[in-house]
């Protein structure tokens, strides 16, 4: 072969690998930060790596750019494996032009989409971009637009994991967004409008990180599924966050090998729930105590800590966990818990993955303040998801399972397949102390000790009331069970259900209307 050939397509790669300049790179390592090209290498299998479109320039020539091209155009895309599964996966690259997005980069990142749906595979996203490339105009929003809509074309059919590891402002914040699961690290930003903007609409004073940090995105907005301390951190969740998920929603997710017997009995589990049923206890310890061990991975566990989502394995085979946490609100659905929980469910519906929950739920949370922002259709959306799943349901109710939190939560009347309760389950419509004080309110008036009277009154009704053997008789549960059952019982029916199918057809539709 022409050793010219061969010697200008050698030099075209080392250019490549230099990206916006050794300067450039020198920066990005001084903040911290790898390369695009760096990160792709943590993340993915040693030498599996087939970048595309290398040689792909942008056509802009306004504005100085005529002189400011750069090979590959800012984000390097391809395929390669994660623990010998084939993934997409695009890397921005902030030392070219701040990682900017304009036409040619866009279509890069849309192609591999493309691609990605065409092969089953997950897409993973590495941001770091300053957002849109004014420079190119409304040729920059079209490219952006072709991502979105194919954001939204493989929604439920591919998984897509985005990583913000450096700026993301802007339209660029959408395509996220519209991915399943997004990581912030700590050195990251998200925001529609900057500093600048929000202090000429408000007179506010703010920074960066106070209007779009991994702290706001994580605990308040809900954004943020998890955080990290660096890009290390966030590539290596990845790859464990990728073991529990199918490469799409037609096939399984991935069984794997344990140690942790099937048949274990965990006696502490008997201990773990106070005897007084207003003292909190976490719910974590349940949880981690029934999985096999080591395997839950919180998702989302700053924002509604009230509730508890997260993937697990139950002798090796991955499930989605939803759960009430006791120690927070006393475990009430609000708004931002309800959204959290009806997301997550979707999601494991969507590609295959069985859901348990774990429920101790005194209702959703009353207040004006819920009751204003919307929590009768925030709430709404569990129902519906439930109501929708068609994967493997199995409910424990471990203590309280009041009103509508108890209908909410993955009850028999919602498709549960499976419903355990502990005997210190308590299904009612409402508490104890609150029902006893309507159904007796002329006694309770008229007695010379109404305090004495309502707690003697309270005592008789969760004696009689507060128990799992009412619904138990009426096949709303099918099974009381000591704790420490609880693991090999839920294997055991897990193992039964994973050749579920619907026994009767749905009504045929486009979809349904998700409340808002």
């Amino acid at each position: 072969m022409d050793s010219e050939k061969l010697e200008l397509l050698r030099k075209l790669r080392e250019e490549l690998k230099k990206g916006g300049g050794l300067d450039r790179i020198e920066k990005q390592h001084k903040q911290g930060k790898l390369t695009a090209r760096e990160r792709i290498e943590v993340l993915l299998d040693p030498d599996s790596f087939i970048e595309y479109d290398e040689f792909v320039l942008h056509r802009a020539t306004e504005f100085g750019m005529r002189e400011r091209k750069y090979l590959g155009d800012g984000v390097v895309t391809g395929v390669g494996l994660i623990e010998g599964r084939p993934v997409a996966v695009y890397a921005q690259d902030f030392t070219v032009m701040g990682g900017s997005v304009g036409e040619m980069h866009a279509m890069k990142i849309a192609k591999l989409l493309d691609m990605a749906l065409k092969l089953g595979i997950p897409v993973i996203g590495l941001n770091d971009s300053g957002g849109a490339r004014i420079q190119e105009g409304v040729d920059s929003l079209k490219g952006y637009g072709e991502i979105f809509y194919r954001n939204v074309l493989a929604s439920g059919v591919i998984p897509q994991i985005v990583a913000i590891m450096g700026p993301c402002a802007g339209g660029a914040v959408y395509s996220p967004a519209l991915s399943d699961f997004i990581i912030m690290t700590k050195k990251s930003f998200m925001f529609i409008t900057g500093p600048k903007v929000v202090k000429a609409a408000t007179g506010e004073e703010v920074t960066y990180e106070e209007l779009g940090g991994p702290q706001i995105h994580a605990y308040h907005s809900g954004v943020a599924h998890f955080v990290t301390e660096d890009d290390e951190e966030a590539l290596d969740l990845i790859r464990r966050l990728l073991s529990y998920l199918p490469s799409n929603n037609m096939e399984d997710p991935p069984i794997t090998k344990t140690d942790d017997d099937p048949n274990r009995m965990d006696y502490e589990l008997d201990d773990l729930v106070p005897d007084d049923p207003e003292t909190p206890y976490d719910m974590y310890d349940i949880i981690t105590h029934v999985l096999d061990k080591d395997s839950f991975l919180e998702v989302h566990k700053f924002f509604a800590p009230n509730a508890i989502v997260g993937f697990g394995r139950l002798d090796g085979i991955p499930v989605g966990i939803v759960a009430n946490q006791p120690k927070v609100f006393a475990g009430a659905l609000d708004i931002n818990a309800s959204d959290k929980i009806a997301r997550f469910i979707r999601f494991c519906d969507a590609f295959n993955i069985p859901i348990i929950t774990f429920v101790d739920v005194p209702g959703f949370l009353p207040g004006t303040a819920q009751e204003q922002a919307g929590i009768i259709r925030h709430g709404a959306k569990i129902i519906y998801a439930y109501s929708e799943a068609t994967v493997p349901l199995l409910t424990i109710i471990v203590r309280k399972a009041y009103g509508g939190g108890y209908i909410a939560m993955a009850s028999r009347h919602l498709g549960a397949d499976v419903v355990f309760a502990w005997p210190t389950a308590e299904i009612a419509v409402m508490g104890p102390q609150g029902a006893v004080e309507i159904i007796y309110k002329r006694k309770i008036a008229e007695a010379p000790n109404p305090e004495e009277l309502i707690k003697k009154f309270t005592k008789e009704y969760r004696e009689k009331f507060a128990n799992p053997y009412i619904a138990a008789s009426r096949g709303y549960v099918d099974k009381v069970i000591e704790p420490h059952e609880t693991r090999p019982l839920l294997i055991r029916s897990l193992r039964l259900l994973l050749s579920k199918r619907a026994l009767k057809p749905r009504i045929p539709k486009k979809h349904g209307v998700m409340p808002a």
